[in-house]
């Protein structure tokens, strides 16, 4: 219940901080609140290929949840606001967490290459919930209602939209999915052909132990066409209790036995992350992973937790500094929570950003650094 314990408490403007007095390294993104930080570099939107585009999660008014969309056209030195994403869905606070950001590859029903969609978890606390996307045909300066592509059959979560297309051409959404009975919570996707009317619901990940809890999904698909999804898995108790796992698809669509865990992710040290992991794509196909908590062998807290990131090198990982330095995260819904990387056109540099506690205000971090200039892949 963590999420939704995150987002009553955001609602009810309770950012009370238990960490560090001392924020993130980095520039400020916005000087107030700014959540679940994600950002893309446009690829698909003709004159404005190469801009950084990103959101944050914040609120105005009566709690109203809002995206803040912003945009680098200096390869990520800095950031203008250039939009807002009102949906009645976050209004009278309504609710809003985990939203994303997406830039269509090809071209999906009426929405041409390069629209961009937004979408967010609506309804915590007017159940029940929904995911809601918004799109842009204007390079995130103003948006409009498309769909949902799922509503909550009953009065629990729907969590963390993400985006992919898939080799068939179709759009798909992924999710975690907490109204299943059978299941304390699930990953799930559904496709569309036109972004509007979405179809064949399926499980990716959908653990037989009751309490598992995988969340978070994020994919990414690699020149090869393999496509890579990551995500979490919490509940499991034990030092591995929310480490970061990853799964493969020929088509994305097709991720194997729901009932599989997957493969967890560690360097070749045996270090792993635990809580909040994303997944990000150089052009020359290395991989980058982070998540919220950088965990030794044993289990215990590394020395260099909040400030490291994995690469991927022809199967293996391994950790380098991050751009952004955390001091000291921890469980908790801001200190480098689910922090989007964006590797830059030639792979050697990634833009991080990454949420902090400034006082007992979460805001959003970013800063650019190396990245390893060797091409990375998974094995096979």
């Amino acid at each position: 219940m963590r999420r939704l314990v995150l987002v009553l408490a955001i609602i009810a403007g309770c950012l009370v901080s238990t960490g560090t007095a001392e924020a993130a390294t980095g520039q400020l993104l916005r000087d107030d609140t700014g959540l679940y930080p994600r950002a893309i570099r446009l690829e698909h939107s003709g004159a404005a290929n190469g801009r950084i585009m990103a959101s944050v999660v914040t609120f105005q008014g009566n709690a109203d949840g809002v995206g803040a969309i912003y945009e680098s056209t200096n390869n990520g030195a800095n950031f203008t606001q250039v939009g807002t994403v009102e949906d009645s869905g976050a209004a009278d606070g309504k609710g809003l967490c985990c939203a994303t950001l997406f830039e269509l590859p090809t071209a999906i029903g009426a929405m041409p290459a390069g629209t961009l969609l937004w979408a967010a978890s609506m309804g915590a606390d007017a159940r029940p919930m929904s995911l809601r996307i918004l799109k842009s045909t204007d390079v995130g300066r103003t948006w409009s209602y498309l769909s949902s592509c799922a509503t909550a059959r009953n009065d629990r979560g729907l969590w963390e939209p993400e985006f992919s297309v898939a080799a068939d051409g179709r759009l798909v959404c992924h999710y975690s999915d907490e109204t299943d009975p059978a299941h304390s919570q699930k990953l799930m996707e559904v496709r569309s052909t036109d972004g509007v009317t979405w179809t064949d619901p399926r499980p990716t990940v959908s653990s037989p132990t009751f309490g598992h809890r995988p969340g978070m999904p994020v994919v990414r698909r690699l020149p090869s066409g393999t496509f890579v999804m990551s995500y979490e898995i919490c509940g499991q108790g034990g030092q591995y209790d929310c480490a970061a796992y990853i799964r493969q698809s020929r088509d994305g669509w097709n991720w194997g036995s729901p009932a599989k865990l997957g493969i967890r992710v560690q360097t070749v040290d045996g270090k792993y992350f635990t809580h909040a992991p994303t997944l990000a794509m150089a052009p020359n196909g290395k991989l980058l992973l982070i998540g919220q908590i950088l965990q030794n062998p044993d289990g215990s807290v590394a020395a260099d937790n909040g400030r490291t990131l994995f690469t991927n090198i022809t199967g293996t990982w391994h950790a380098q500094p991050a751009p952004v330095a955390v001091n000291n995260p921890y469980n908790n819904y801001c200190p480098n929570y689910s922090s989007p990387l964006v590797p830059s056109a030639d792979g050697n540099t990634v833009l991080e950003l990454a949420t902090d506690y400034d006082g007992t205000v979460c805001k959003t971090y970013y800063a650019t650094g190396p990245a390893v200039p060797d091409g990375a892949r998974l094995a096979g």
